[in-house]
C-alpha cells in the first residue's frame, strides 16, 4: 500500500491494483493538528481526577460534576460549529476558534483553584473542542473523493489516536519522576496546544478542496435533515444509548482485582494504541464493503468486549481482550460515522450533517452513562453489563436492517 498526496480530489492515479488510494496533503497535516492538540488534552485528562482530588482536596462529587462538564459540553455546541463552517463558508476559521479557546482554557488552568473556576475552564476547552470538531471533519470530506473516505478519516484518526495514546504516557512520566509534578504536566499540555493552534492557521488552506465555494443564504434544518442523515441519527442515538463509556468499563476491570489502581490511565493508552493500529486498516475495508456495514460491525466488537469483561476469564485476559476490542470499537464506528454522514447530505451543509451525527452520538452516550450508573448501583458492574450488552445483542440485526440501504445513498453535489 502507498499513500498519494494529491490536493486534487478528482485526480485518477491509482494503486497498481487499480484501486484509489490516497489522501490530500490537508488531511495529513489535520491529522497531526489533532496529534499534538491531543496530546495537550489528554495528558491533562489522565492526571485529572487525582490533581483535583488529591492535590487540590476537591470532593469526588465535584469531579463529577467536572467530569460531566468534560463529556457533555462539547455535544452541545457541535451543531453551531457546523452551522457557522457551512453558513460562512470558511471551516477553517472556525476551526481556528475552537482550537484556539482549547488553548486558552489550557492556560487559566495553570492558575484555577476552586471548583467554580476550574468548571469555567474545563467548559471553555470543551466548547472548543465542539467547535472545531465538525468544521474539521468537513474539511477532510471535502478534500477526499468518496472510494477513499474511510481512508482518509482513517489515516486522519490513526494520527489524532497515536496522540491521545501518547499524552497519558507523558503524563505518566512526569508524575513517575515528579511526584505531585501536576502544574508540570499542564504546561507542557499548553505547549502541545498553541503549537496545534500554530500548524494550522499557518499550514491548512482555507478552502482545502476543489469543491465550489458554497453560496452564502440562510441555512434551514431540512437542507440538512435529508432522509437518509434521519435515518442514520435514529439508528446511531439507539446505539450510542447502549454505548457503556471506557470509564466504566475499565473500573469493572478494575473491580475484578488482578492489578494495581496506579496502573489505571494506562488502560486508555491500550485502547488507543488499538485505535490507532486499526483505524487505516478498518477505513479501507469501509471504503470496499459499506460503512454503514463497518458502524454496525464495530459495535458488534463493543458488545464483544462486554462479554469479555462480564464473564470469569482470567483478568490478564479479559484487560487485553477489551482493550482491542474497544479500540476495534473506536476505529469502525469514530471515523466512519463521520464519513457517511458527510456523503448523505449535500455539500454546502457537510460540516452541520457531521455535526448532527457527532452530537447525536455524544448526547446518547451521556444518558447512557448516567444509566449505567445506576445499573451499577443496582446489580453490580457485571450483571450491568449483562443486561446492556443482551439489550445491544437484539439491537444490532434491526440496526443492521435499517442502515443497509446507506451504504448505496449519497448526495452528489450540486
Amino acid at each position: 500500500m502507498y499513500i498519494t498526496l494529491s490536493d486534487r480530489p478528482a485526480s485518477s492515479r491509482r494503486t497498481p491494483d487499480g484501486r484509489r488510494r490516497r489522501v490530500a496533503p490537508v488531511v495529513v497535516t489535520l491529522g497531526f493538528v489533532s496529534l499534538v492538540t491531543d496530546i495537550s488534552s489528554e495528558s491533562v485528562a489522565a492526571i485529572l481526577p487525582l490533581y483535583l482530588t488529591a492535590s487540590l482536596g476537591l470532593s469526588t462529587m465535584s469531579y463529577g460534576f467536572i467530569d460531566a462538564l468534560y463529556q457533555g459540553v462539547s455535544a452541545l455546541v457541535r451543531i453551531g460549529g457546523g452551522w457557522a463552517a457551512d453558513r460562512g463558508g470558511h471551516p477553517k476559521w472556525v476551526a481556528l476558534v475552537g482550537y484556539g479557546l482549547s488553548a486558552v482554557a489550557r492556560f487559566f488552568l495553570l492558575f484555577s483553584t476552586g471548583l467554580a473556576a476550574i468548571s469555567v475552564v474545563i467548559s471553555t476547552d470543551r466548547i472548543g473542542k465542539g467547535l472545531r470538531t465538525a468544521p474539521r471533519d468537513a474539511m477532510i470530506s471535502a478534500a477526499t473523493p468518496d472510494e477513499s473516505l474511510g481512508f482518509a478519516f482513517g489515516v486522519h484518526r490513526a494520527l489524532d489516536t497515536a496522540g491521545a495514546a501518547i499524552g497519558p504516557v507523558i503524563a505518566f512520566v512526569v508524575l513517575w519522576w515528579i511526584p505531585d509534578g501536576y502544574l508540570t504536566v499542564m504546561v507542557i499540555s499548553l505547549g502541545f496546544a498553541v503549537l496545534g493552534v500554530a500548524l494550522l492557521g499557518l499550514l491548512v488552506p482555507d478552502r482545502p478542496s476543489a469543491e465550489p465555494r458554497p453560496e452564502r443564504r440562510p441555512l434551514a434544518w431540512r437542507d440538512v435533515a435529508t432522509p437518509g442523515l434521519v435515518r442514520l441519527l435514529l439508528v446511531a442515538g439507539a446505539l450510542g444509548l447502549l454505548t457503556v463509556g471506557d470509564g466504566f468499563i475499565y473500573l469493572a476491570l478494575l473491580d475484578r482485582g488482578g492489578f494495581a489502581a496506579h496502573w489505571f490511565p494506562l488502560l486508555y493508552v491500550g485502547t488507543n494504541i488499538a485505535y490507532l493500529s486499526l483505524a487505516i486498516p478498518i477505513g479501507r475495508l469501509a471504503d470496499r464493503v459499506g460503512r454503514a456495514t463497518v458502524l454496525i460491525w464495530g459495535h458488534g466488537a463493543l458488545l464483544a468486549s462486554y462479554a469479555a469483561v462480564a464473564f470469569s476469564w482470567s483478568i490478564a485476559a479479559s484487560t487485553v481482550i477489551a482493550l482491542l476490542l474497544l479500540g476495534t470499537f473506536y476505529a469502525a464506528t469514530d471515523g466512519v460515522i463521520a464519513a457517511l454522514a458527510g456523503r448523505l447530505v449535500p455539500p454546502p451543509v457537510r460540516a452541520s450533517g457531521i455535526a448532527s451525527a457527532q452530537t447525536v452520538v455524544a448526547l446518547a452516550r451521556m444518558a447512557s452513562s448516567a444509566g449505567f450508573g445506576v445499573l451499577w448501583f443496582a446489580f453490580g458492574p457485571q450483571a450491568a453489563l449483562v443486561v446492556v450488552g443482551t439489550v445491544l445483542l437484539v439491537a444490532l440485526p434491526v440496526a443492521r436492517s435499517a442502515v443497509r440501504r446507506l451504504d448505496l445513498r449519497s448526495v452528489s453535489p450540486g
